[in-house]
C-alpha cells in the first residue's frame, strides 16, 4: 500500500530535499507541500494524506497549532493524519506539546535519509517515534516541569491491570514491543494485544501518547 504525505515546511530547499528523497521511494507518495502551518492544514483537510511532515517552527501558524488543528477531535474532521514533526533542535518546547496534541513523534532535520524514510514508514504504520533516546530525555523534562498535571492522569490508571501497568511502564521507557516481550517472557502478538488494551482503557491515540500520559500521571518519573 502505498503511503500518502505532505510535506510542511518554511523552506522551500528543505520541501524540494526530502520531497525528492521520499517521492523516490516506490511506497510513498509525494501528494503536496505548503510554506506554513495554516496551508498544511487546508491542504492536508483537501488531499487526506497519510502523514503530515510537520515543522516544529514556522512563521505565522507554528507547527504545534497546526498539530492541534489536524488531530482535534472535533465532529467536523473526519480525517486525521498521522502528525510526524520536524525539529532542527534535539529539545524543543513545541515538541512536547504537539506529543500531546496526539503527533506520533519528531524527527530532526539532519537524520540521515534513510532515517526519514523509515520514519515516513513507521508512523504510517501506526507506530510511534519514541526509541530515540533524545525524545525519552525531552518527555522526561517537561513532565517534570508539570507536576500539577498528575491527579487526573494517575486517577485512570486504576483501571489497568497489572501486567498492563506494567506494560505501560516499559513503553513510556522507550521499550519496543519486542523487548517488552522479552522482559517479560511473552509472546510479541501477547505485548501487542496489552498495548492496545491500554490505549483503549485510557482513551490515547497510540504509544506517543501513551508515554506522555505515563509521565503525566507518576508513573514514570523522570531520570528512572
Amino acid at each position: 500500500m502505498t503511503t500518502r504525505i505532505i510535506i510542511v515546511d518554511d523552506q522551500a530547499m528543505v520541501r524540494a530535499g526530502f520531497a525528492a528523497l521520499l517521492a523516490a521511494q516506490s511506497d510513498i507518495d509525494v501528494v503536496g507541500e505548503a510554506p506554513d502551518g495554516a496551508q498544511g492544514v487546508e491542504l492536508s483537510r483537501r488531499t487526506h494524506p497519510d502523514v503530515v511532515l510537520l515543522d516544529v517552527r514556522m512563521p505565522g501558524m507554528d507547527g504545534l497549532e497546526a498539530a492541534r488543528q489536524l488531530l482535534a477531535p472535533a465532529p467536523a474532521v473526519t480525517h486525521r493524519p498521522r502528525v510526524l514533526m520536524l525539529t532542527t533542535f534535539d529539545v524543543d518546547d513545541y515538541v512536547y506539546e504537539a506529543l500531546r496534541a496526539g503527533a506520533s513523534g519528531f524527527l530532526l532535520k539532519d537524520a540521515p535519509p534513510a532515517d526519514l524514510i523509515a520514519a515516513v514508514r513507521v508512523v504510517a504504520a501506526g507506530d510511534a517515534l519514541l526509541a530515540p533516546s533524545v525524545t525519552r530525555r525531552l518527555i522526561a523534562d517537561f513532565a517534570r516541569q508539570r507536576p500539577s498535571a498528575r491527579s487526573r492522569p494517575a486517577l485512570r490508571l486504576k483501571g489497568l491491570t497489572e501486567r498492563e501497568t506494567e506494560v505501560l511502564t516499559l513503553v513510556a521507557r522507550g521499550l519496543s514491543n519486542t523487548e517488552i516481550a522479552q522482559t517479560f517472557v511473552l509472546a510479541e502478538q501477547t505485548v501487542k494485544t496489552h498495548v492496545s488494551r491500554v490505549l483503549t482503557k485510557l482513551d490515547l491515540r497510540d504509544r506517543a501518547q501513551a508515554v506522555v500520559f505515563a509521565y503525566e500521571s507518576g508513573l514514570v518519573t523522570p531520570g528512572e
